[in-house]
């Protein structure tokens, strides 16, 4: 995955909690209840990141996972109408996503995990299907794994060496 720095003061950003878990270690004297948050956060304008937060009550995992999403925001390329510039295949783990493009008018098609990541990157016309794994953390990562690898016509045309004419003449 390609990790460009980005300054998250300047963005609006709007978080999205996925999934919340009761996680429970048994020790020795009981078992020690915590709450495991996955957060995804967005600006709605290209810039998506998720993160992990674990504590002891659900608001400060909730806060936690903000705050790692935060610091892992990655920059996605969206076309004219909207959704991406190919079609790409998103892998975490054991979890693939495919991602295509879609023509406007299309909405977003995808599930859950999948659905939060691209509502928040501001794409509003893809079709997406989970294969593989359906844990969520792996489904949001491979989302996210995915759609930072997206080129657009000009990086490639850049790339090559050619001019973006060039590639689809």
């Amino acid at each position: 995955m390609k990790r460009t720095i980005i300054d998250a003061s300047q963005l609006e950003i709007t978080e999205k909690v996925v999934s919340i878990k009761r996680v429970t270690k048994v020790v020795k004297g009981g078992r020690n209840m915590r709450f495991s948050a996955l957060v995804v956060v967005g600006d709605g304008n290209g810039h998506v990141g998720a993160g992990i937060g674990k504590a002891a009550e659900v608001p400060e995992a909730i806060r936690k996972g903000k705050e790692d999403a935060i610091k892992h925001l990655v920059s996605v390329p969206v076309d004219e109408n909207l959704s991406i510039p190919h079609d790409f295949v998103g892998k975490f783990g054991s979890a693939n996503v495919l991602l295509k493009r879609a023509p406007e008018g299309t909405g977003v098609i995808a599930g859950g995990p999948a659905r939060s990541v691209i509502e928040l990157a501001g794409i509003k016309n893809i079709r997406t299907k989970s294969l593989g794994s359906n844990n969520k953390q792996n489904v949001v990562y491979a989302t996210i794994a995915g759609l930072s690898q997206l080129k657009t016509p000009e990086e490639v045309a850049r790339l090559r060496g050619k001019s973006v004419d060039e590639l689809y003449n």
